[in-house]
């Protein structure tokens, strides 16, 4: 099953916290400084869903949840 982390630091246009698969070789995530580990998911809706406890403004990496980048 997939482990997520989500960027502490908002992304600078959108001000998105992004969701990323720690599985990813894309060079997409954040340094581990950065991180906030969510844990296990079976999809990255359900790492978005649970980051939005964290943070107002969440979306999936373009790079490595794809499926879950809105903006």
């Amino acid at each position: 099953m997939p482990y997520f982390t989500v960027n502490k630091n908002a992304q600078p246009n959108s001000g998105d916290h992004e969701v990323h698969d720690l599985a990813s070789t894309r060079g997409c995530l954040p340094s581990v400084e950065n991180r906030t580990d969510l844990g296990e998911f079976a999809s990255c809706s359900e790492a978005v869903t649970a980051a939005k406890s964290q943070y107002p403004k969440v979306n999936g990496c373009y790079w490595c949840a794809i499926t879950c980048h809105t903006t």
